[in-house]
């Protein structure tokens, strides 16, 4: 037991050291799906996957992911007839009937394309860096979704100490890992995505709550399920505790201890 709360509190400091250590810790935010009755919100998820396509695809895959996800049950709320055309609007690698390469439009069991063919030629489109894996990106990082979030508004202009320290084609964001970043502002302006009538505006603030809110749910995708499942368990234990403390009074009655 020693050993293990030893290794405990080597980890957390570890990770103290991780944020302090030129890395600024992101700031928490409010989400709609912390807590015990925590859920997503269906339209924000289907802007978030808007902003996703519209900007992220181009270079960040998300290959765990399927058109039909878009329309599971505490998902975007796609309808079928929407996920069947999201995906005809991506072209998809497959044969023909005589074995050859060829490409169709996408169907609901596709997964989302990825924007490179391969891993070199990620490397090669990007300066040498290979842009990660979406799908479960606020569960693979430190920080979640606060830091994913923090991260996408955190790009500035270097601050003076920092200036001749930054290397060539580096971004400096305080929120990554000693300043430096070879992704440049994915969100760069208010209205880089056009949102639907009624939606709020697509302002930088708004898109990057968006995407996150759609990546947090593609990393867990039965979270609300899940939740919901806890709370008719604990529901039902409460009343098989009533029904058996009732029992045990009806029982006993008559005995005196």
């Amino acid at each position: 037991m020693r050993r293990i709360s030893l290794a405990a509190v080597g980890l957390l400091l570890g990770i103290t050291v991780a944020f302090a250590d030129g890395q600024k810790e992101p700031e928490p935010q409010t989400w709609s799906w912390n807590g015990v009755f925590g859920h997503f919100d269906p339209v924000q998820l289907q802007r978030g996957y808007q902003v996703y396509k519209e900007v992220c695809s181009a270079c960040h895959s998300m290959r765990l992911m399927a058109f039909r996800n878009l329309g599971d049950p505490g998902g975007p709320g796609f309808s079928e007839a929407q996920v069947k055309a999201l995906a005809a609007t991506v072209q998809v690698a497959d044969l023909d009937d005589k074995g050859e390469p060829t490409t169709r439009p996408g169907i609901a069991a596709d997964r989302f394309p990825s924007p490179f063919p391969n891993e070199k030629a990620a490397r090669a489109a990007n300066g040498g860096a290979l842009p990660p894996d979406l799908t479960v990106i606020t569960e693979a990082r430190e920080g979640g979704a606060d830091y994913v979030h923090a991260l996408l508004l955190g790009y500035s202009d270097p601050p003076a100490d920092m200036k001749g320290k930054m290397m060539p084609g580096m971004n400096y964001n305080p929120y990554f890992l000693n300043g430096q970043i070879a992704m440049p502002a994915p969100l760069s302006t208010d209205g880089q995505v056009t949102y639907a009538e009624g939606q709020p505006a697509a302002t930088k603030a708004q898109m990057a709550k968006d995407v996150v809110a759609f990546l947090s749910w593609a990393a867990e995708p039965k979270m609300q399920e899940r939740k919901t499942m806890g709370i008719k368990v604990i529901a039902f234990l409460f009343v098989l505790s009533l029904l058996l403390y009732a029992a045990y009074k009806q029982l006993w009655r008559d005995v005196d201890h």
